[in-house]
């Protein structure tokens, strides 16, 4: 028996088949790119045309990787970015949809925000979340900009949920992905359609929520003619990328702490029940584990910072890693680990902290540059750095808003596969930093939940706790620790004064939420 999750990052996707210990036998994946719409600034359109054959094609793949029969994939679930929306009309084909970050709905944020001013601080208290990403503004704009599309929309879900009504046939959703479209509630963890009324939008659109590890269906006739996948295959309820890598990560429990480093880097908290923070910056969000919510920081672009800084500077590092049979990011390790503690001073200017209630970065740019010490593994360890440094920034507030504190960051996705970056987040926050074995912890988080839909798990946390394996510990340097705080105190300040130029118009913001 093997189970399979399909996970669609901002960055990539993947297919990801595992066995009933929690081991990953195979992985297919693909890099996919999110065009801007034609006309339209900020926009961010998911292309679910050309997604879908991607997302064939890794299945295909996987199987094949992993030299297993179709059939004995006993059940799939879907993990994915959050935030991305995608409708429907009432024959279930897709009529629009956006990934993550699409900003368009700029000037619909700052009308509602205008015509209601307490309004986004009372659905935060709600559902934990503000208007920035989240499908309200959106589904206004469709509204006045694609009214012939509004008019035919007949439900709504988000992305991994969309995965699964491609596989099944099925149009609904689950808490810890929904909850991000801002239209949910935290304490009774289903839509809050009253918010869309308000708003003068459709308040019949909302798909029926089922919990994670739920199963919907069962693989459809077009869908296993389309990935080869076996009709008998149950279709079971995922979740959004982060709860369910923290699922991955055996990050269940209340009070318990994990750093995702990924396309984006996120920070979460598990917490009890439905608090909020009463400054608005953290976002909170409903975990995979009903009777928890996340506190959650984000950063943004850490790792496609690095896929950037790769493909434009490293062409000779990719040629030598290539010589020597290693990844290039190893190589670019190596060379980093020759680079003094705060790499000459450089202080990247890429992501804020988490400051959800307004939220806007400064112009992309690195400070401190030296004709004398400047290099490119200078440049690679200030990455590094600084998205370990505003990860303790964006934990430390979480903390102080939740009263928890911990000993242990549990680190996993990409970015913990590099042992200097690995260090540097653990002398960089002074916690002890655990990796798991298994690096694709949110494809796991979703095989826990397509095997307690195929009934080998009782719950996704009796898998968590019984199945996830650890790699390696860091402890942290407590001398660097202290030099680090001061280099966080120097960035902040920096920051700040970055920021300054954009509100004078002199810089350009590397993103800014719609309505800013």
């Amino acid at each position: 028996m093997y189970f399979m999750t399909i996970d669609a990052g901002t960055g990539s996707v993947r297919a990801v088949i595992f066995d009933t210990l929690g081991n990953q036998v195979s992985i297919s994946q693909r890099e996919w790119t999110h065009l801007s719409e034609d006309g339209v600034a900020d926009s961010m359109s998911f292309d679910y045309k050309n997604s879908w054959q991607i997302i064939v094609t890794c299945i295909k793949e996987a199987v094949f990787k992993a030299g297993i029969k179709a059939d004995e994939i006993a059940a799939v679930s879907a993990t994915s970015m959050r935030e991305g929306i995608v409708l429907y009309d009432k024959d279930a084909n897709e009529l629009f949809a956006v990934a993550n970050v699409d900003a368009r709905a700029m000037r619909e944020v700052a009308e509602i925000n205008e015509k209601y001013p307490s309004l986004e601080r009372e659905f935060y208290n709600i559902s934990g979340q503000t208007f920035a990403l989240g499908a309200l503004p959106r589904l206004l704009w469709v509204k006045r900009n694609r009214a012939e599309i509004y008019e035919k929309v007949a439900y709504v879900n988000m992305i991994s949920d969309w995965v699964l009504t491609k596989l099944s046939g099925e149009i609904v959703a689950e808490p810890s992905n929904a909850g991000t479209s801002g239209i949910f509630s935290l304490k009774t963890r289903q839509f809050e359609p009253s918010m869309a009324k308000k708003l003068d939008l459709k308040d019949d659109i909302f798909p029926k929520v089922y919990e994670s590890g739920t199963v919907i269906g069962n693989i459809s006739k077009k869908a296993s003619k389309e990935t080869l996948l076996h009709v008998n295959t149950k279709v079971v309820m995922g979740g959004g990328d982060v709860q369910l890598g923290s699922a991955g990560l055996g990050v269940v429990k209340a009070g318990e702490c994990a750093v995702l480093g990924g396309t984006f880097w996120q920070q979460i908290v598990n917490i009890e029940g439905a608090k909020v923070d009463p400054n608005m910056n953290i976002r909170v969000n409903p975990h995979v584990i009903e009777g928890v919510s996340q506190a959650e920081g984000i950063t943004f672009f850490s790792g496609m910072l690095m896929r950037w800084f790769r493909d434009t500077f490293c062409e000779f590092e990719k040629l030598e890693a290539e010589k020597k049979g290693i990844d290039v990011y190893e190589y670019l390790e190596n060379l980093a680990t020759k680079v003094p503690l705060g790499s000459y001073g450089i202080l990247p200017i890429f992501s804020d902290v988490m400051r959800y209630s307004k939220w806007y970065h400064a112009a992309p740019s690195f400070i401190n540059l030296s004709l004398e010490t400047t290099s490119k593994a200078a440049m690679f360890r200030s990455l590094e750095e600084n998205a370990a440094i505003v990860s303790m920034l964006n934990l430390n507030a979480i903390f102080d808003f939740t009263d928890t504190y911990t000993d242990t960051i549990t680190f996993a996705g990409g970015a913990s596969k590099g042992v200097l970056w690995s260090q540097i987040l653990s002398d960089v926050t002074g916690k002890m930093i655990k990796i798991p074995t298994v690096n694709e912890a949110t494809a796991l988080g979703g095989a826990f939940a397509a095997g307690v839909g195929a009934g080998e798990y009782d719950s996704i946390s009796q898998a968590a706790q019984g199945l996830v394996k650890w790699e390696k510990t860091y402890e942290p340097d407590m001398q660097n620790f202290k030099r680090y705080q001061e280099i966080a105190k120097q960035w902040q300040e920096v920051y700040a004064r970055q920021l300054e130029l954009v509100n004078n118009r002199l810089t350009n913001s590397m993103w800014k939420a719609p309505g800013l």
